[in-house]
């Protein structure tokens, strides 16, 4: 099964790290996501800008806006996402353990949905 780990930091916990400590704490990440690629796990790991970059797009009513920033009221902006391959949610959740992030804001573990029954559903 394939889940998504998408990885949300907040920027006041990030600030108060000592100098160096980001860093430290990015190449282990990356140095994390090298050895789950060569066990076959990771399937593709990026890192987002900041959420202040980002424009949320809604529809409503015909109407269409674009408003500056992620769309969720929170501290904790979606900062990055690994995609891997795990046999449960449990495996996936131990994964997610690992990574440095989880001590300066939250990974969120979702299944990723198989979107080819979904298209063979719908007939697309």
């Amino acid at each position: 099964m394939k889940f998504l780990l998408m990885i949300y930091t907040d920027d006041q916990l990030l600030e108060a790290l000592p100098e160096g400590a980001f860093d430290r704490m990015m190449h282990g990440c990356i140095t994390h996501a090298d050895e789950l690629k060569a066990q076959g796990t990771l399937i593709e790991s990026q890192q987002l800008e900041h959420g202040s970059s980002a424009r949320t797009v809604r529809v409503r009513d015909g109407r269409t806006s674009v408003l500056d920033g992620p769309f969720a009221e929170t501290k904790e902006i979606l900062g990055g996402y690994n995609l891997i391959e795990a046999e449960s949610l449990d495996e996936a959740v131990k994964i997610a353990q690992d990574f440095p992030w989880v001590g300066t804001g939250s990974i969120e573990v979702r299944p990723v949905r198989d979107f080819d029954a979904v298209r063979r559903r719908v007939g697309a």
